[in-house]
């Protein structure tokens, strides 16, 4: 079992529950999606850095991924968006240990992964099961913004998904959400 990001729920609905993540620190990859993303963060931890150190893998490994839908993604007046979701284009990141700090992580190789810090924030969050498809990532997205519209939460950012199981694990044992950044 692999080290998990870490959250206090802060309140339950029918469909999504809001949480309080502190400060965490990612390794991103922007602009390459998939299996491209997912190859340049897993390098990096299995030892192409700085130190040649091994990383731990941790969940979820979120993506910004673009997902068509039908509702429009309201936002709120706030421009400076916090990550994961670094620009409208496909990102991929890994959340590191919680035992590094920025002066501690060792630094990455390839200029394409970049490590920061994400300041705590509160995200709305809907959990579903199975393989993280398009249409489902879409799906279950139209459903947190009509919930987080529903429970009059004020959205900031841009939905984002949240992946906690390795692409070997049966569908249907697979943990996977879409979450929204909230005030």
């Amino acid at each position: 079992m692999v080290d998990t990001a870490p959250y206090e729920v802060l309140q339950k609905f029918e469909d999504i529950e809001t949480r309080q993540y502190p400060a965490l620190i990612v390794a991103t990859v922007s602009g390459a999606g998939g299996d491209e993303g997912f190859g340049h963060l897993f390098n990096y931890i299995t030892g192409n850095n700085r130190t040649n150190h091994k990383i731990a893998m941790t969940a979820p490994v979120i993506t910004s991924e673009r997902v068509e839908m039908t509702t429009p993604v309201m936002t709120s007046e706030r421009v400076d968006m916090t990550a994961p979701v670094l620009s409208d284009s496909e990102s991929m990141s890994f959340v590191m240990p919680r035992k590094y700090t920025m002066e501690t992580i060792p630094e990455p190789l390839d200029p394409r992964v970049r490590i920061q810090e994400l300041p705590a924030r509160k995200v709305a969050t809907v959990r579903f099961k199975g393989h993280a498809r398009e249409k489902t990532v879409g799906e279950e997205t139209e459903l947190l913004l009509c919930e987080v519209k529903k429970a009059g939460l004020s959205i900031i950012g841009r939905p984002f998904l949240m992946r906690y199981n390795s692409p070997f694990t049966p569908g249907f044992m697979r943990r996977n959400e879409v979450g929204i950044e909230i005030r």
